[in-house]
């Protein structure tokens, strides 16, 4: 059986990945060289796999690639990358001529999904799931959609973005352009601004947090993240009605999110229960890259709907 090689880039590292089966046989981080633009980045990942390679004696057959972006199936290029020296690029094809090899993108968050169902928590838990809703929610917000073990990609290549529904057209400037998406409200730096704009104090967001029980602001930061949270969640449960909904990133260590959280979603809902389960992740901050290094398995090829 071939090994299974992934690559996961993000704004401010790049890690890769080799599996196999289940079990991890090399696993290498570097930082991600963003003030050498585009190129360097692409520069970065080459290097990056050919030294594994050469760690390994073996190079990849394939490759698999978690993006901070998407590839637009209709053009070819990347956009919607926070890393924005991605944006406009042919990342696969320039990838694929320089490695000689299939490349295989997904989106960050799509990569999330597809490895918590297959090795993570869902997998564990919930194996019957049929429709997974897989979020991230920390310095920004996204999530990917993966059903019957496929991720949903979507005609724009878009599926599952919901870090960019608008909650509040008067809410705050999101990057993105528009105004009052849920990553305005519900990401890690929104709520950490919320509260120093409140109270005048700087806290992280774990700090907000332990010091709900006592700081009336922190307590109205967390209420106010329970409240949004149930609204967003109500909409993507409304259209999607996924079997299970896990959370990863830095907001969801909240622990009140999988409680008040829950229950400030059936206020929103078009159901009179809401009894989906959501969980925590069981990959942490590997998910990304372990989801990535199953695009490049057989079974996942192009392991995209739509």
């Amino acid at each position: 059986m071939s090994w299974d090689w992934g690559i996961d880039l993000g704004g401010t590292k790049m890690e890769c990945v080799v599996l196999d089966g289940d079990a991890v046989v090399l696993r290498e981080r570097q930082p991600t060289p963003r003030d050498t633009g585009y190129q360097g980045i692409v520069d970065a990942i080459i290097a990056l796999v050919e030294r594994c390679a050469v760690a390994l004696g073996r190079r990849p057959e394939q490759l698999g690639m978690g993006t901070p972006g998407a590839r637009d199936p209709q053009t070819g290029v990347m956009k919607n990358c926070n890393t924005t020296e991605l944006n406009g690029r042919p990342l696969k094809e320039d990838l694929e001529a320089r490695l000689g090899i299939p490349v295989f993108i997904a989106n960050d968050a799509n990569c999330f999904a597809l490895a918590e169902t297959h090795l993570g928590a869902v997998r564990a838990g919930n194996p019957e799931a049929r429709v997974v809703f897989g979020i991230i929610m920390g310095t920004g917000v996204g999530a990917g959609i993966v059903i019957n073990g496929q991720i949903l990609n979507g005609h724009h290549g878009i599926a599952g973005e919901w870090g960019h529904n608008v909650l509040s057209p008067d809410g705050p400037e999101c990057y993105c352009g528009k105004r009052g998406c849920v990553e305005t409200f519900l990401s890690g730096p929104a709520l950490e601004a919320w509260y120093r704009d409140k109270s005048k104090r700087r806290l992280s967001l774990p700090q907000i947090a332990a010091a709900a029980a006592h700081d009336h602001t922190a307590r109205q930061t967390l209420d106010r993240l329970h409240r949004l949270f149930g609204q967003a969640i109500a909409n993507v449960v409304n259209i999607l009605d996924p079997d299970v909904i896990v959370i990863g990133g830095g907001v969801g260590n909240i622990d009140s999110l999988y409680t008040a959280g829950r229950e400030s979603v059936l206020p929103y809902l078009f159901n009179p229960r809401f009894t989906t389960p959501i969980i925590r992740p069981a990959l942490g901050d590997s998910a990304g890259v372990f989801g990535a290094a199953l695009l490049a398995r057989g079974t996942f090829k192009e392991a995209l709907l739509g």
